[in-house]
């Protein structure tokens, strides 16, 4: 455990009121206790974690994260979410506000991409995500960088939503994918705050890879579906996607960066080695298992 002046570290989650950042924070508090956790978040109040200290802070404004961020020795920086706004920016904010209220290590919540990604419509993203890699290397602080795989969660919800037409489909074709569940990227991104030998790295947190085809007959054998896998084109994948109300929400430049991962499956971006054992201590769970615990959280 790091320490700091004969004391415990404090540790901060920003966006804490997502799901990655939610996740994190019980991971946090089982290794440092509840005092030594601080979520931060634009609203304080959607943050459903009992006996920590919560702050409101923005992504937007230096002078909001720098207050809370005030002693602070680790963050856990969640990258902020797609949409029409400016991301770097938002990201450099937080960055600034770091140095300024002396937080003195950063993990920053990144994506994987092996460099295929500059055909897809995934590219966009991406880079927003490799230069605030950039920009958090040069900004003098202690960082790590954790790339996370796509969430096991989500195609699985759309997985099982197909099951009413029997047919999943996406772009992702013979690509192969190491998904993960929130929970387990919540575990590694803990010990990758809590651990300064992992400082001044980068990690790919995947499970098991696999093909779409492959995913699909295993969420057939947990879940009991009956559903086939099948590929379709770009436009039709966007299509797919605008059907799904809180993709609809979100607009059609989410659905087209989401078909975008999938162009990132299908050409072999994704398909990258996992240093997840190395982050978290222990080996990720292998995509049966994470199926079987999320079929266990399943109401009723």
């Amino acid at each position: 455990m790091t320490k700091k002046s004969g004391t415990f570290s404090r540790y901060a989650v920003s966006a804490a009121s997502g799901r990655l950042g939610h996740a994190v924070l019980p991971a946090l508090i089982a290794a440092s206790g509840t005092k030594n956790v601080v979520a931060i978040a634009r609203n304080p109040d959607k943050v459903q974690v009992a006996g920590i200290e919560k702050r409101a802070g923005d992504y937007n404004s230096v002078e909001s994260m720098t207050a809370a961020l005030a002693g602070i020795d680790t963050l856990i920086m969640i990258s902020a979410p797609v949409g029409n706004w400016d991301r770097v920016a938002m990201h450099r904010n937080v960055i600034n506000a770091a140095r300024q209220a002396g937080v003195r290590k950063i993990v920053f919540t990144s994506v994987i991409g092996g460099g295929q990604e500059q055909d897809t419509w995934f590219w966009g993203t991406q880079q927003v995500n490799r230069q605030t890699e950039q920009d958090l290397q040069a900004s003098g602080l202690e960082w790590v960088i954790a790339r996370n795989g796509l969430y096991l969660e989500l195609d699985l919800r759309h997985i099982m939503h197909a099951s009413e037409s029997g047919v999943y489909r996406n772009v992702g074709a013979e690509g192969q994918c190491g998904y993960i569940t929130i929970s387990e990227l919540a575990y590694a991104i803990a010990r990758l705050a809590l651990d300064d030998r992992h400082n001044g790295k980068s990690f790919n947190l995947v499970g098991d890879n696999q093909t779409q085809a492959a995913l699909v007959q295993l969420a057939n054998e947990v879940f009991g579906l009956k559903v086939r896998y099948e590929t379709l084109s770009d436009e039709e994948n966007i299509a797919l996607l605008m059907q799904d109300e809180k993709i609809a929400a979100r607009g059609q430049e989410v659905a087209r960066m989401l078909t975008g991962c999938f162009q990132c499956v299908r050409n072999g971006a994704f398909d990258v080695r996992s240093d997840f054992e190395a982050a978290a201590g222990r080996r990720v769970k292998s995509t049966r298992q994470m199926m079987e615990e999320l079929r266990a959280s399943l109401p009723g």
